[in-house]
């Protein structure tokens, strides 16, 4: 099976599975979007959600953020971790946005790159989710390892993993992607004790096949066995 053949598979199965795949960081609009991913760096969205209605509630907008001191934000951001460096640059950001883009987002990639603190990876979270631009795919901790381990990449480099998910995937289905990975990374391929007996990929992934080959075959031929942990790779 080719490896864009293995992805369109792969998509149509998880589209099925998870319907309602989506952003879980929550917002309002584009910038709200912007400050949240930032903040999500090594921080579950669970804990961003906690945080950021209190930091919305005070400064809801590009200018109103610009304005806030570095203390002030430092206060609301703290429980995220590295909170004194995602402070300085949601500030930053927020005051090119004001200075260059009358407060508002822009909508183009370059432009979102250069501001503070955005790199390509928050740069697509915002353009495919706030504004249904697909630009790229978000390489997350979870897409890299589903994506190594569903034979559609070799390599650890999220740049590299990007380029290779985005030459088998159509691109209106770049920002759904990761969605779809990130839930069925949370569900069933863990990094650790991965549930391969009852993933719904079984039968197409590679990583099952290889790693667990012998409990594979139990599992094709239905006897009341389970799969071993599957080694991390």
């Amino acid at each position: 099976m080719t490896r864009a053949r293995r992805a369109a598979e792969i998509l149509q199965k998880l589209r099925s599975v998870y319907p309602d795949a989506h952003c879980e960081l929550d917002h309002q609009d584009a910038f709200q979007l912007l400050v949240a991913t930032i903040l999500s760096a090594q921080c579950t969205d669970k804990r961003v959600n906690m945080v950021t209605p209190a930091l919305f509630a005070k400064f809801p907008d590009a200018r109103r953020m610009a304005a806030a001191s570095q203390e002030e934000v430092e206060d609301l951001v703290r429980s995220t971790g590295f909170f004194r460096n995602k402070a300085k640059n949601i500030r930053a950001a927020a005051k090119v946005l004001a200075e260059k883009h009358e407060g508002d987002v822009p909508r183009e990639l370059t432009a979102l790159t250069l501001l503070p603190g955005v790199g390509r990876k928050t740069a697509n979270v915002v353009l495919g989710n706030a504004f249904g631009i697909d630009s790229g795919v978000v390489v997350d901790t979870h897409v890299a390892r589903l994506s190594q381990r569903l034979g559609l990449t070799k390599h650890k480099d999220p740049g590299k993993i990007e380029q290779d998910l985005m030459n088998v995937l159509p691109q209106e289905a770049w920002t759904i992607w990761s969605h779809l990975l990130i839930s069925h990374g949370r569900r069933r391929c863990h990094a650790r004790n991965p549930k391969c007996a009852t993933c719904e990929l079984a039968k197409i992934c590679p990583f099952v096949r290889t790693a667990n080959a012998g409990t594979y075959r139990r599992l094709a031929y239905k006897e009341p066995r389970t799969f071993l942990a599957a080694p991390n790779r």
